[in-house]
């Protein structure tokens, strides 16, 4: 999986694996490979919030810190 990926565009490629195997098409080992990529596209995307959130926080004590020494 490309690193450089957006989180949009990871989330994008999610929602479309989930609608082929949602749609009982698949074969059997193609629904295994997807399913494989989905779990690494969910983790990408996880990973991507839990960054997101982390500098929220660091900003927001930052800002309280800067108004507490006001």
């Amino acid at each position: 999986m490309n690193r450089k990926m957006s989180y949009e565009e990871a989330l994008e490629k999610l929602r479309d694996i989930v609608a082929r195997l949602e749609s009982g098409k698949e074969t059997l080992d193609n629904s295994l490979k997807l399913f494989e990529e989905g779990a690494k596209l969910s983790s990408f995307c996880y990973e991507k919030l839990q960054n997101a959130q982390q500098k929220i926080t660091e900003i927001t004590k930052l800002e309280e810190k800067q108004v507490e020494e006001s």
